[in-house]
C-alpha cells in the first residue's frame, strides 16, 4: 500500500443540535480535503463510532480548525468542507462546534473565529452534561441586498415574498445565502421534492440553501433546511435559523430585539436579530467521539 493510503489523521466528532461535523486540527496534513470530506461524510459508508455508542454514520461536513492561542481572546481559523467537496463561507453550528473544540484545549471561554464570511465572536458556557456546552456565536448582520445574497445580475431589487419554483421565498444572506419560505406546517412539506429546484434556480447564481419555517403556538418557529453542499436536509442549520428570524422581521411577522426560539429537527436554538447590530445564534454543542481517519489520496 502506498504511503498516502497509510496516512491517517486524528479527528473528533461534534454536533450542534444534530448538525454534526468531523473536526480535524488544520496542522495535520490532509492534502485532498475535498476527497476527505466526500469519503468520510458519506451517510452510508462514512465515519462511524467504533464503540457503537453513536450509530449515525457520516457527517454534515469537516471542520479544519487552526487554534492560535497566542491571541487574547484566542483565534480559530475555520474552514468547512462540505460532503460534496465544496467549501462553505460560514456555518453557524459549525462555528459553535469550533468554539467547543477550542475550549477543550484552552482555559478560554471566548474566541474569535475567522471564517470566509468574516470574523465571528463566540462565547462558551457550561452545558447540562459533561460533554456538552452552551455556545453563542455572533453572526453579523443579515443582508437582503441582491449583491450580497447574491441574486442574478439582472436583478436590482430585493427578493422578498416572491415565488421561485413554486415556493414563496425571501432571499437573505446570513453568512451564506438562504431562500426562506414560511409555510403552514413544515412537517407537511416534502422538502426533498421541492427544495432542489429552488436551490438551483436562476435567481441564485451561486445556489441557495432552502429553509422552511412555520410559526409555533408560543411565537417561535419550526425549521427545516435543505443545505447547499450537503444536497439534502440536515437535522439543524444555524445560518438557516438566523435566516428564519431575519426574514420574519423583514416580513413583519415578528418585532423587537427579544430572543426567538427556532427549532430544527435536532433541537432548539435561540436567535436574536436586533434592529441595530449583528445577529446571534445560541444553542448546545456536544462532543461525541474521536479516532483516526485515512487522509486519502487524490482520486
Amino acid at each position: 500500500m502506498s504511503p498516502a493510503l497509510d496516512h491517517t489523521v486524528s479527528f473528533e466528532k461534534y454536533h450542534g443540535t444534530g448538525n454534526d461535523f468531523v473536526v480535524v486540527d488544520a496542522t495535520d496534513s490532509v492534502p485532498y480535503r475535498g476527497r476527505f470530506a466526500e469519503a468520510h461524510c458519506d451517510r452510508d459508508t462514512g465515519v462511524v463510532d467504533e464503540s457503537g455508542v453513536h450509530d449515525r454514520r457520516g457527517a454534515d461536513g469537516v471542520l479544519f480548525l487552526a487554534l492560535e492561542d497566542r491571541f487574547h481572546p484566542p483565534r480559530i481559523v475555520m474552514t468547512l468542507v462540505q460532503p460534496d467537496g465544496s467549501v462553505a463561507a460560514m456555518c453557524g453550528n459549525g462555528a459553535r462546534c469550533a468554539a467547543a473544540w477550542a475550549a477543550a484545549r484552552t482555559d478560554a471561554s471566548e474566541f474569535m473565529i475567522d471564517t470566509q464570511s468574516g470574523t465571528k465572536r463566540a462565547v462558551v458556557r457550561d452545558g447540562p452534561g459533561d460533554d456538552s456546552a452552551d455556545i453563542t456565536v455572533e453572526m453579523g448582520r443579515p443582508t437582503f441586498d441582491p449583491r450580497d445574497v447574491p441574486l442574478a445580475a439582472d436583478r436590482d431589487g430585493e427578493l422578498v415574498a416572491e415565488e421561485v419554483e413554486g415556493l414563496e421565498v425571501t432571499a437573505v444572506n446570513t453568512g451564506v445565502p438562504h431562500a426562506v419560505a414560511f409555510v403552514e406546517d413544515v412537517a407537511d412539506v416534502d422538502l426533498e421534492a421541492v427544495a432542489p429546484a429552488v436551490r438551483h434556480a436562476d435567481a441564485f447564481p451561486e445556489g441557495a440553501n432552502v429553509t422552511l419555517a412555520s410559526r409555533d403556538e408560543d411565537g417561535g418557529f419550526s425549521q427545516r433546511t435543505f443545505e447547499r453542499g450537503v444536497e439534502g436536509e440536515t437535522r439543524s442549520c444555524g445560518t438557516g435559523a438566523v435566516a428564519v428570524v431575519a426574514a420574519a422581521k423583514r416580513l413583519g411577522l415578528v418585532e423587537g430585539d427579544d430572543p426567538i426560539r427556532v427549532s430544527p429537527p435536532g433541537g432548539d436554538l435561540e436567535i436574536t436579530v436586533p434592529d441595530r447590530g449583528g445577529a446571534t445564534l445560541r444553542g448546545p454543542v456536544e462532543a461525541e467521539y474521536e479516532g483516526r481517519l485515512a487522509a486519502l489520496p487524490e482520486r
